[in-house]
């Protein structure tokens, strides 16, 4: 609950407009930096260890090269941790530790006993997540708010979802026997560690596969917090290794010939790397990548819910999202009202300490990743576009963007064709559905889409009509373990989540 700070002195005081009867002017109250708002449980940082291995085979080693490299907290941009550098010797023996596993206690494992693993690694992610909601926005620079309540429900909601699938396989997939795919190689990027994780482990488990993670170099923390959980849990040695590394790791992992199946997601740039790498090896393929999608908006959608909407869409997580709705796209009658809406809501956006409660934007996750969007941001002002910004302040140590909005912006603009991957949305407009969907689905990737309209028919036949994996309808980011996701063209290929996500990992 927030309390007031002290009173402020007369010269700050402003009067307040009399009701009548009443002839002395009182205080108006004071907000913003005048208002004191109590700390959360989850401002107080968690201890982190001053090095983390590599999880191989049921245990922690160091990495057979004794190499690390720094964990840096984009908040501070300091470092927090060392992580083990893992190269080709240890990825070798996670794949060795790997296929031991699947050919000896978890291979031979009746599924309703793999099932009773997964709820009880669920539970155990349930008991601490408060622990790993702060590990993650430390690691990462994401508000706590979101790691707390929309990170770690997830993810504790995929193992308990894909539990209950373990011992249903034949049901699901009817006339065939499905059995596992093998050794599965997964490497996951740096906007949602856990969820990434989660995501991917849970239906490779519950399929009877055994896996080698590679998290992303710059969120390593939680992925090995979550090893301590497999550990505890006791998941049969092998089952899940985890090596920590940087790109030559995780092209050691894709090109290993012991791996069955390769997981990825992350850039699409990479994604090609990852396709033209494993093509002719036989290995199985699952690739979410990039996107740019669209968020269409009518005249006869609620305007103030769109609005939401669309703050959503761009700026959770610092729009460190594939599917963020980074190009939103207004019908000409509104363009005017929802513009001024737009500002007033960026306006409101609290930007800073990512541990404190209160704040909706955080930290951009690296130096590199802030490099990137400062770049695309100066090419849209390079070639013509307005650009609106928030006059936050932002704090001195870290990695920080204020949350912004261009208009003015054309197809051909960069901004509207190339994926920001920050707080940055482009708006464009349009006038019938014909030219929205014409316009939207002028973009090499096809991950995600959002109409905003109160017709019912009106989003059947856009949704029929646009080239994306998945489309929301007067929401947008909405997730559940129970729902498939993934897209065409250039943002990949293969389904996660639900009964969907299963396929992958079964022969």
């Amino acid at each position: 609950m927030p309390r007031p700070a002290k009173q402020a002195n007369a010269k700050t005081r402003r009067p307040r407009a009399r009701e009548a009867g009443h002839h002395a002017a009182e205080p108006a109250l004071q907000f913003g930096s005048a208002w004191d708002y109590a700390p959360a449980p989850e401002t107080l940082p968690v201890p982190l260890k001053k090095r983390y291995p590599l999880y191989i085979g049921g245990g922690f080693v160091p990495a057979a090269s004794g190499k690390t490299f720094a964990s840096i907290n984009p908040a501070t941009g300091r470092a927090h941790a060392r992580i083990a550098d893992g190269g080709r010797a240890d990825v070798d023996a996670a794949v060795a530790a790997a296929r031991k596993a699947l050919d000896g206690p978890w291979g031979k494992m009746p599924p309703a006993e793999r099932g009773k693993y997964l709820f009880r690694i669920a539970r155990m992610i349930q008991e601490r997540s408060r622990e790993l909601a702060v590990l993650e926005t430390m690691d990462g620079g994401k508000p706590i708010k979101e790691s707390r309540d929309i990170d770690l429900p997830l993810v504790a909601a995929h193992f308990f979802y894909y539990a209950g699938w373990a011992d249903k396989l034949e049901y699901a997939f009817p006339g065939r026997r499905p059995g596992p795919v093998g050794v599965c190689g997964q490497v996951i990027p740096w906007n949602f560690p856990l969820l990434m994780a989660a995501w991917k482990l849970a239906p490779a488990l519950a399929c009877g596969n055994t896996v080698v993670l590679k998290p992303a170099e710059t969120t390593s923390v939680t992925a090995l917090h979550l090893a301590e959980i497999f550990a505890d849990a006791g998941l049969p040695d092998g089952v899940v290794n985890i090596v920590t590394g940087a790109g030559a790791t995780g092209a050691a992992l894709v090109g290993h010939p012991g791996v069955d199946k390769i997981a990825f997601t992350g850039s699409t740039e990479v994604g090609k790397k990852i396709a033209a790498a494993t093509a002719g090896t036989g290995k199985r393929l699952t690739l979410e990548l990039g996107g740019k999608a669209a968020n269409i908006l009518f005249d006869d959608a609620p305007l103030d819910q769109a609005v939401e909407g669309i703050v959503n869409g761009i700026y959770f997580n610092q729009g460190h999202v594939c599917c963020a709705g980074s190009r939103l796209f207004v019908q000409e009658s509104v363009y005017d009202k929802v513009l001024r809406k737009l500002a007033d809501r960026v306006a409101t956006l609290r930007v800073g300490d990512p541990l404190d409660k209160n704040t909706d934007i955080g930290a951009i996750n690296s130096g590199e990743q802030l490099g990137r969007i400062r770049e695309l941001v100066d090419s849209g002002v390079a070639e013509g576009a307005e650009l609106h910004q928030s006059r936050c302040r932002l704090p001195r140590e870290g990695y920080w963007f204020k949350p912004s909005f261009f208009t003015g912006v054309t197809a051909s603009h960069r901004i509207a064709r190339e994926e920001i991957f920050g707080p940055v949305l482009s708006v464009l407009t349009f006038r019938t559905p014909e030219e929205a969907v014409e316009r939207a689905n002028n973009t090499a990737y096809g991950l995600s889409a959002g109409v905003w309209t109160d017709k019912g028919s009106k989003i059947f036949k856009m949704a029929k009509a646009l080239k994306a994996g998945v489309i929301w309808a007067n929401t947008y980011n909405k997730f559940d373990p129970a729902s498939p996701f993934g897209g065409y063209k250039e943002s990949g290929f293969g389904r996660e989540g639900g009964m969907h996500g299963l396929a992958p990992y079964l022969r």
